[in-house]
């Protein structure tokens, strides 16, 4: 599995920023993909996470009705539409998927090294 994220920059608080992760590669049918995020000295930790099957999602609590995750399909796409952002949504954001999961196994109870990560892309909210 390839997963290859972009998006990331300087918005300010309140502003919106559109995450993308192209994947490929995936040998089965049902996996989950989405987005962890992590500020140096913490753990990294699920924010947004879909199922390929059902499109069911998992948000994390504190980003429930600023960002929503979706898919499409076709392109092999995930995006993250963030919006009214805070200043402690600051990260370096991952893309993340796992097959044989659903998305709250891949964005809660989750294995460092059973996922496949994609590179980071900084998320700066300032004025």
């Amino acid at each position: 599995v390839q997963l290859q994220a972009s998006g990331g920059g300087l918005v300010q608080p309140g502003g919106s920023l559109r995450l993308s992760c192209a994947a490929s590669g995936f040998t089965r049918d049902y996996y989950a993909i989405g987005w962890f995020r992590q500020v140096p000295g913490k753990e990294r930790e699920g924010v947004s996470c879909i199922s390929s099957r059902d499109g069911m999602t998992y948000d994390k609590d504190s980003v429930k009705g600023r960002f929503t995750i979706s898919r499409d399909k076709v392109k092999n796409m995930v995006y993250l539409q963030m919006n009214s952002l805070k200043s402690e949504d600051t990260a370096v954001y991952y893309c993340a998927a796992q097959q044989g999961v659903s998305p709250l196994e891949l964005c809660v109870a989750w294995t460092y090294s059973a996922i496949r990560w994609g590179q980071g892309t900084l998320v700066t909210v300032s004025s």
